[in-house]
């Protein structure tokens, strides 16, 4: 953490990566570190005091950068970049929350890669570090080793995937239940950047979104998405797109994809009846758990961190880590039994 410090960034990796009591196993061990041990100046009108210093990164699996609110042109300390350099040299997955891209931009972590934050600071991002191809428009970039999110509630987005990735779809979705939100969203943050005009919106995809997530065990075509909500599939087709930036089917898909994933892994129900909960023939279950959007990849490891431990099999499930690398812990962190 940085002074002055946001207070969502690091908000969403605590929630997410933090302890959910016994409603959720604890798989990660979390702890925050800054530059300077003491109180840490924050945004929100409070202090937060934070004794542990950088040399949490030299044990940190993932490190969480939680922002970055210096004014425009403000060098990144050469502590902080040095001390991240060498948590991603020895293999730590390092993660930029909101503005944090830039601590990583200064590391030289995003170079020749693709980068997100807040819409409202990419053309900064862009300009300040010409090497780095920062991306307006999405909620997140996972690249395995380095991963940045979007504006605020974007950084719930990405610990949720980090966690699916690193711990499976199955244990996300418990910690998402838990946030009251869902697992993952769809489309761009630019659709959040303005609002051309204001008054009520009446062409919200919402009760067809709810409406369809209590079918995903039936066939649904477009057609019928079309008359549910009393519009053309050309009209329904262009809301999509400029709401959630996918098409009616392949939204559908994704939905069926996660909830397959999650009865493989939570579940011993045969493929057939899983199958059947998911409106799909057998053959399509296992084309569509290694579709690229779902299939999960070896997590990278990461200024705040995470840090795993190892974790008791959950319903039958394998144990933590067996899909990924261990998270690990920095300015903020989040630690489970195989993450620092």
């Amino acid at each position: 953490m940085q002074p002055p410090q946001p207070a969502f960034p690091p908000a969403c990796a605590t929630e997410v990566f933090g302890d959910h009591g016994p409603a959720v196993p604890a798989r990660y061990a979390f702890e925050v570190c800054t530059e300077q041990p003491g109180p840490v100046r924050g945004q929100a009108g409070y202090d937060l005091l934070v004794t542990t210093v950088l040399d949490a990164l030299e044990r940190a699996d993932t490190v969480l950068v939680p922002g970055w609110q210096q004014p425009a042109g403000t060098e990144v300390p050469a502590a902080v970049v040095a001390a991240v350099r060498r948590a991603h040299g020895r293999g730590a997955r390092i993660v930029g929350i909101c503005s944090g891209a830039f601590v990583l931009a200064a590391a030289g972590v995003l170079d020749g890669r693709r980068a997100a934050t807040h819409w409202a600071r990419a053309a900064e991002l862009a300009a300040r570090f010409p090497r780095v191809r920062v991306d307006p428009a999405v909620l997140y970039v996972d690249h395995g080793d380095v991963a940045t999110s979007a504006g605020s509630a974007a950084g719930v987005d990405l610990c949720l995937h980090l966690v699916s990735a690193d711990q499976g779809a199955a244990y996300a979705m418990r910690i998402a239940r838990q946030l009251v939100m869902p697992p993952h969203r769809e489309g761009c943050q630019l659709q959040y950047a303005e609002l051309p005009t204001s008054g009520p919106v009446h062409d919200s995809l919402a009760p067809l979104l709810e409406w369809l997530s209590g079918r995903l065990d039936r066939p649904v075509s477009v057609a019928e998405m079309a008359v549910r909500s009393q519009v053309s599939a050309r009209t329904l087709n262009r809301r999509f797109s400029e709401q959630l930036g996918v098409s009616p089917g392949r939204w559908l898909l994704d939905r069926r994809i996660t909830a397959t994933r999650a009865l493989l892994e939570e579940t011993d129900l045969p493929v057939e009846t899983i199958a059947h909960r998911s409106a799909s023939p057998r053959p399509r279950i296992s084309a569509g758990a290694s579709t690229r959007p779902c299939a999960p990849r070896p997590p990278p490891t990461g200024v705040p961190s995470a840090r795993r431990v190892p974790a008791p099999e959950l319903n039958g499930g394998p144990p933590a880590g067996s899909t990924g690398r261990r998270p690990g812990r920095g300015p903020v962190s989040a630690r489970s039994p195989r993450t620092a």
